[in-house]
C-alpha cells in the first residue's frame, strides 16, 4: 500500500538528480510521496572493485531504504547482451548472477535489463539471436531464484515492439519480459500510431514501466513532465491495466526543468489518472 493510503505503487527512477546525494534522493522520494525507487547498478557496484564491497554497499543502502520506508521497484543492470561469442555470453551471464545477488540484498526481484549496444561484430539481422542467447544463458538461475529480467525498449537494439516479442518468444521463459518506457518508442522515431500499437503488443510481457512523456525523436526529442507532451499517457495506462500489470508505476524525467519539480508533476499525474 502506498503512502497516501491507496493501492497505487508509485516509484521514481534514480536518474537526472544532479547535485543530489543518495541521502538527498531518498529523502526527496519519501517526502514527495513515492513509495518505491528504481536504482542503478552503479549505485552500489564499482566493477573495478571486489564484489564483496558492493554487497556491503547494498546492505548499507538497504538500511537507508528501510529507514525512509522505500521499496526498490527494480535494479538497472547496465548489461550488453548483443553478443554472439561463447566467452562473451558466459561473461554477461556470470555478471548478471552478481547483479541478481545485489538485487536480492536490496529487496527486489526485478532487473531492468538492456538489450545492448550495436557493434560491427553483430549484424542487425542477428540481434534477436544475440540478445535471446544471452537471456537464455541467464534463465536457469533466474528461474531457480525467482528473478525477472525486464528488457528495456532503450537505445537502438530493443526499441521495436515486434523485435522484443521475437526475443521473448525465442527465450520462452515467464521470467523474461519487458520494461516498457512509454516515451522511448517515440524517441526512436516510430510514429504515434505505431507507438500505441506497441503499447498493446508489449503490455502482456511487462514487468516494470517508465512513465515518461515528451515530444519528437532523436535530436528533436524534448522530455516533458507526464501529461505535457504528445503522448496519450492514459492510453498507455489503459493497455497496461488491461493486460493485468500490477507492478510499480515508475516516473522518469530527463527534461531541463528542475527534476524535483518534473518528478513531482509525474507523481501528481499518476495519482490523478491511475
Amino acid at each position: 500500500m502506498s503512502k497516501d493510503g491507496s493501492d497505487m505503487k508509485l516509484g521514481v527512477i534514480h536518474y537526472n538528480f544532479p547535485g543530489y546525494s543518495m541521502e538527498d534522493f531518498l529523502s526527496y522520494s519519501e517526502e514527495t510521496g513515492f513509495g518505491h525507487v528504481e536504482l542503478q547498478i552503479g549505485d552500489v557496484w564499482d566493477e573495478e572493485r571486489p564484489l564483496a564491497e558492493a554487497e556491503e554497499a547494498a546492505r548499507s543502502l538497504r538500511e537507508d531504504l528501510d529507514r525512509h520506508g522505500l521499496g526498490v521497484s527494480a535494479l538497472a543492470a547496465r548489461n550488453d547482451f548483443v553478443q554472439l561469442e561463447r566467452d562473451a555470453i558466459h561473461h554477461e551471464a556470470e555478471r548478471m548472477k552478481s547483479v541478481c545477488g545485489l538485487a536480492d540484498i536490496l529487496g527486489t526481484e526485478v532487473i531492468r535489463t538492456e538489450g545492448g549496444r550495436p557493434k560491427d561484430s553483430v549484424p542487425e539481422e542477428r540481434w534477436v539471436e544475440a540478445v535471446s542467447g544471452c537471456l537464455k544463458a541467464c534463465v536457469p538461475f533466474i528461474e531457480e531464484n525467482g528473478f525477472y529480467l525486464a528488457v528495456d525498449n532503450h537505445g537502438l537494439v530493443t526499441n521495436d515492439g515486434e523485435r522484443q516479442v521475437e526475443i521473448f518468444e525465442e527465450v520462452g521463459s515467464d521470467h523474461v519480459g519487458a520494461n516498457m518506457d512509454i516515451m522511448n518508442y517515440r524517441w526512436f522515431g516510430h510514429p504515434l500510431d505505431t507507438v500505441y500499437r506497441f503499447y498493446e503488443l508489449i503490455a502482456p510481457y511487462t514487468f516494470h514501466v517508465h512513465m515518461k512523456d515528451g515530444y519528437g525523436s532523436r535530436k528533436d526529442y524534448v522530455c516533458t513532465p507526464l501529461g505535457e507532451g504528445e503522448l496519450d499517457v492514459e492510453r498507455a495506462i489503459s493497455e497496461l491495466k488491461r493486460a493485468g500489470y500490477d507492478g510499480v508505476w515508475c516516473v522518469e524525467f530527463e527534461g531541463r526543468e528542475d527534476p524535483a519539480v518534473g518528478y513531482r508533476k509525474g507523481l501528481l499525474y499518476l495519482k490523478e489518472h491511475l
